[in-house]
């Protein structure tokens, strides 16, 4: 299911590109880049719910629906305020973002914040082991996505309203979807105090969270840092070329989420699994090699065949992207390996790493070329760093994390 919601993501990715063309993507790419770095946090709470689900630390099923249907009111009630505020914020948040519809702006950040009842919703199914309406929801979601926002371009909305109708009023029926399966799952609401609020559920394992959350935002600050000091056109190449770039993390997602539990596994046995660390990155290079060729070679052909003729103004810069995205993936199976053997002290070199990204745009702005061999050497530093942290001799003598939590951790990394 995930892989068919992934495959929907990236259809809409390209029919939104060509609708709006090159400078109007570059506007969508950077709300749904801060979107995304939002949805990091929610998926914590997703393998949280599930995890707290699964063991019945939530009670019974009675409890359990009273138990979200109190998270439901609280992260509506969020939102709401949430959505207030940003409103009354929407020309700083647009600066911010560099786009042309404050509008747009202010429903990125209650938007994230919705995403996160769907996220609780999945969890709790998840965890009763009611995985089919997951899987229809992932696809589903995805679904509506894509066809709220191309109803929206037929209709000839700009930047807001694809943004508008392809998030948060796409999100609407997956709720209520998900709210449906629990109901008939868990039965009516018993009204007992729920036993485990949100800043409970969000409190379990905070390395990781705030890790993964630093990580999302070295991965897509880039995007946002460039609209700064570039011009529309080439700041929308530039996001365009990044979709090209960014799809080598996410074969190391699907790595880590075999590297994690594993890794964890074999330490808390007192082995040595960094052979581990060493498998996933010579699967990741199968694929890093193949499509660091294609990128030197045809950059131009590859980004005009799919995004159109302005995406080759970023097609000099996109090989160097391609490397700098590739040695990042390295650092996110590292980010991984650290996690499973309970490492605290790497989240600086991320949140430095993370702060260090739009500095970098901002020196080499030059030209995107000159952007991209920034961040190339920015993340040769930082994956030299993380591999220094997690091969050392000793890392594997303290795992702080269980093995139910890996399996957790990882399911929601997907």
């Amino acid at each position: 299911a995930q892989m068919a919601a992934n495959v929907l993501a990236l259809v809409g990715t390209i029919a939104f590109a060509r609708a709006l063309g090159t400078s109007g993507y570059g506007e969508l790419a950077r709300m749904i880049s801060v979107f995304t770095i939002l949805l990091v946090p929610g998926s914590a709470l997703q393998a949280a719910a599930a995890r707290d689900t699964a063991l019945g630390t939530l009670g019974s099923t009675e409890a359990i629906a009273a138990t979200l249907q109190r998270w439901r009111r609280s992260i509506i009630t969020l939102a709401f305020v949430l959505a207030v505020v940003c409103g009354i914020l929407r020309e700083p948040l647009a600066d911010l973002m560099q786009v042309s519809e404050p509008w747009a702006a202010a429903a990125v950040l209650p938007t994230g914040v919705l995403w996160v009842c769907i996220a609780l919703q999945r969890g709790v199914l998840q965890g009763l082991g009611d995985y089919r309406p997951v899987g229809i929801s992932l696809v589903a979601e995805q679904s509506f996505r894509l066809g709220f926002g191309l109803a929206a371009v037929v209709v000839g909305a700009g930047v807001t309203g694809i943004f508008l109708a392809g998030l948060p009023v796409a999100f609407f029926p997956i709720t209520i979807a998900l709210a449906w399966e629990t109901r008939k799952k868990l039965g009516v609401p018993d009204h007992v105090p729920t036993r485990t609020g949100l800043r409970a559920l969000a409190r379990r394992n905070p390395v990781p969270v705030l890790a993964l959350t630093l990580f999302a935002v070295v991965q897509n600050a880039d995007v946002v840092a460039v609209g700064h000091f570039f011009n529309s056109e080439e700041s929308g190449a530039y996001a365009e070329a990044a979709v090209a770039a960014k799809g080598i993390i996410w074969l190391a997602v699907g790595l880590g989420l075999y590297l994690l539990p594993e890794a964890t596994r074999e330490a808390a046995k007192g082995l040595d699994p960094r052979h581990l660390l060493g498998r996933t990155m010579g699967l990741l290079s199968l694929v890093a090699l193949p499509m660091l060729l294609v990128y030197t070679v045809a950059a131009g052909t590859v980004l005009k065949l799919v995004f159109g003729d302005q995406a080759e103004l970023a097609a000099d810069a996109l090989p160097a992207m391609a490397a700098a995205m590739t040695l990042l993936s390295a650092s996110y199976l590292a980010v991984q390996f650290a996690l499973a053997l309970g490492r605290r002290h790497f989240v600086w070199l991320i949140g430095a790493t993370a702060v260090l990204v739009p500095v970098i745009v901002g020196v080499f702005d030059t030209s995107l070329q000159t952007v991209a061999y920034g961040l190339l050497a920015l993340n040769v530093v930082f994956a030299a760093a993380m591999f220094a942290v997690v091969l050392r001799r000793g890392t594997t003598k303290r795992v702080a994390m269980s093995e139910a939590d890996a399996d957790a951790l990882a399911a929601a990394e997907t």
